[in-house]
C-alpha cells in the first residue's frame, strides 16, 4: 500500500480548513450533458478562494504547523495556484512565505502570489531548476518546505473537494480530475474510491506533459522531456508518493490535445458562464468528447482553477 493519507485524514482535514476556504458549489449544464450524452457534475474550484482547488492542501498543511516551524516561515515552489494558496495561507498565520516560480509564470498568477504577500524567486522554467531553487530558499531562510504535492497533508487538504462532491452527487459513477504532480488526482482518488468504491477514478492529462499516462502504463516513473502546453498548472511530474497513491486507486489517464483544451476552455465559458483556466479545461475535454465512456452515467468534473490572463486568452 502507498503511504498516503488516508480517508480519516481526508476527513479531519476538511474539518480543520473549513473555516478558511469555501464550499464550492456543484453546477450542471444542459448542453454540455448533452454533448457528453452523460449528466455532468462540475465542481467548481475556480470559484474557490485564491481562484484553485490549492488553498485546501496549503492551508492544511500550514495549520499543521508547530509554533516553532511556523516562526521560520515557508518555502514552496509552483508555477502559479498552489504559490498563491501558499501565500494566502501563511499571511492568514502570519508567517513569512518564499516562493519559486518559473520566469515564465503568467503574470496574473505573479501578481496574486505578491499580493497576498509571498517573495517570489524566479528560475529557468524547468522541474529541476525549480527543485533546485526551492532546496537553496530551504538552506538561506530556514523556512519549512511546502511542497505542492510530495505531502501527505497536502494531499489530504486536496481530497477534501471529492468529499464534498460526493455529499452532494453521492452516486456519482465516473471522477474526472486533471494530473501534473498528483496530489489533487490522488486525494480525490483516495476520497472518492474510500467513500464509493463503485467509482471509476480517471486522471485527465495534456498530451504534450502526459508522463502520469505513460508511467502507470510502463510500472515507473516516467519524465517529461518537455512540457509544451498551454495547461501551464499541469507542466509538473510524478513523485514516488503520489505515483503510488494512483497505481492503487486510478483507473485510467487519459490525454488530450492542446487544441481540445482551448475548446473546452472556450465551451464552458461560453455555456456555463464560467471562468476557467486551461488546466480544469483538461478535464471537461475527456467528458464532453466522449472518451471516458460515461455514456448514460453520473460523471463528476472538478474544474481545478480560473487563474487565467484576460489580456492572452487562447481564442
Amino acid at each position: 500500500m502507498s503511504a498516503g493519507p488516508s480517508l480519516d485524514d481526508i476527513r479531519v482535514a476538511a474539518r480543520r480548513i473549513a473555516p478558511f476556504i469555501h464550499r464550492t458549489p456543484v453546477m450542471t449544464c444542459a448542453s454540455l450533458d448533452a454533448l457528453a450524452g452523460a449528466k455532468l457534475y462540475f465542481k467548481c474550484e475556480n470559484l474557490q478562494k485564491t481562484g484553485s482547488f490549492k488553498i485546501r492542501g496549503a492551508t492544511n498543511a500550514i495549520l499543521q504547523l508547530s509554533a516553532a516551524e511556523a516562526a521560520r516561515g515557508v518555502v514552496t515552489l509552483s508555477s502559479g495556484n498552489h504559490a498563491a494558496a501558499v501565500a494566502r495561507a501563511a499571511a492568514a498565520r502570519g508567517i513569512a512565505a518564499h516562493i519559486v516560480m518559473p520566469k515564465n509564470a503568467p503574470a496574473v498568477k505573479c501578481r496574486a502570489v505578491e499580493g497576498y504577500g509571498g517573495v517570489i524567486t524566479f528560475c529557468e522554467p524547468t522541474f529541476e531548476a525549480r527543485e533546485a531553487a526551492s532546496r537553496r530558499l530551504v538552506e538561506e531562510t530556514g523556512g519549512v518546505l511546502v511542497h505542492p504535492y510530495n505531502d501527505r497533508r497536502v494531499i489530504a487538504g486536496q481530497g477534501t473537494a471529492a468529499l464534498e462532491l460526493l455529499e452532494d452527487v453521492p452516486e456519482l459513477d465516473v471522477l474526472l480530475v486533471p494530473v501534473s504532480g498528483g496530489g489533487l488526482l490522488s486525494g480525490n482518488a483516495i476520497a472518492a474510491t474510500s467513500v464509493r468504491p463503485s467509482v471509476r477514478v480517471v486522471g485527465c492529462e495534456p498530451a504534450n506533459a502526459d508522463d502520469a499516462c505513460r508511467s502507470l502504463k510502463s510500472g515507473h516513473i516516467e519524465k517529461n522531456a518537455t512540457a509544451d502546453t498551454i495547461a501551464d498548472g499541469l507542466r509538473a511530474q510524478l513523485c514516488d508518493l503520489t505515483f503510488g497513491i494512483l497505481r492503487e486507486r486510478v483507473d485510467e489517464i487519459v490525454r488530450v490535445s492542446e487544441q481540445e483544451i482551448v475548446e473546452a476552455m472556450r465551451l464552458v465559458w461560453e455555456r456555463m458562464k464560467l471562468v476557467i483556466e486551461p488546466s480544469a479545461a483538461v478535464a471537461v475535454a475527456p467528458a464532453v468528447g466522449r472518451a471516458v465512456r460515461g455514456e448514460g452515467k453520473r460523471v463528476g468534473v472538478l474544474l481545478s482553477g480560473g487563474n487565467v490572463d484576460l489580456s492572452a486568452l487562447p481564442f
